[in-house]
């Protein structure tokens, strides 16, 4: 009875150590199938996230509204103390602060040439915002074009590797690595290109609603100088 028991655990041993051994598949794993191109790609992808990061707070800093702003510069307008409302300017160091700044500066002249000059210092302040969002929309267009590229060569080399197997004999590992590399290039390149198409969506949103804000501080200031002194 006893031998009986040794020869069922030894040939349950032996049934265990004969069963390959199954490796998790992560993110890691795959990247390194993948090739150099996944580096590329996660080149691209450091660099998105470091650009919305960057952007996302200088928008945030440009939007924000002092509701006593403009109030506070129509009282130094009246009383004459344009020194002190350009130094109100200064202080404040927001877009729209520094385009009023420009509009007093230019107090005496035709209001024509005040709105002109407000609309050029706007327009500066506008591509401030703007910089950088063109290589974001570089990331959200190459990166999936990059996981392509990566199919195609995966591909190449997987019909390269049947090629070379003159007898027929061809078996599915020797092509794995080609196919790794097509498809995980291909999902790396996905992921990348539409995590930075809808941040630079989001990006191009933020601005256009502190494009707005200049606008209507614009006016404001405008109406300001067009309003009688009571």
């Amino acid at each position: 009875m006893n031998f009986l028991l040794i020869l069922q655990a030894a040939s349950s041993v032996v049934a265990t150590a004969s069963e390959p051994v199954q490796t998790e598949m992560n993110l890691w794993t795959m990247a390194k199938y993948g090739g150099p191109i996944m580096i590329i790609l996660a080149i691209m992808f450091a660099l998105g996230v470091y650009l919305f990061i960057e952007r996302l707070i200088t928008i945030n800093q440009s939007s924000k509204d002092d509701p006593y702003f403009m109030q506070r510069i129509k009282d130094y307008i009246y009383e004459g103390k344009i020194d002190a409302a350009i130094k109100l300017c200064r202080d404040t160091n927001t877009p729209i602060a520094r385009m009023i700044e420009k509009g007093i500066t230019r107090l005496g002249r035709p209001m024509s040439d005040v709105m002109i000059t407000i609309e050029n210092v706007g327009n500066l302040e506008v591509a401030k915002l703007e910089k950088g969002l063109s290589v974001m929309a570089s990331i959200s267009g190459g990166a999936p074009m990059l996981g392509f590229l990566g199919t195609v060569t995966g591909m190449v080399t997987t019909f390269y590797t049947m090629s070379q197997k003159a007898g027929g004999n061809i078996l599915l590992g020797d092509l794995s690595v080609g196919m790794y590399q097509a498809m995980v290039t291909t999902v790396g390149g996905l992921i990348v290109g539409i995590l930075a198409y809808f941040a630079y969506n989001y990006l191009v949103s933020r601005v256009d609603s502190v494009v707005k804000i200049l606008e209507s501080k614009t006016m404001e200031f405008l109406d300001l100088l067009n309003e009688p002194v009571k």
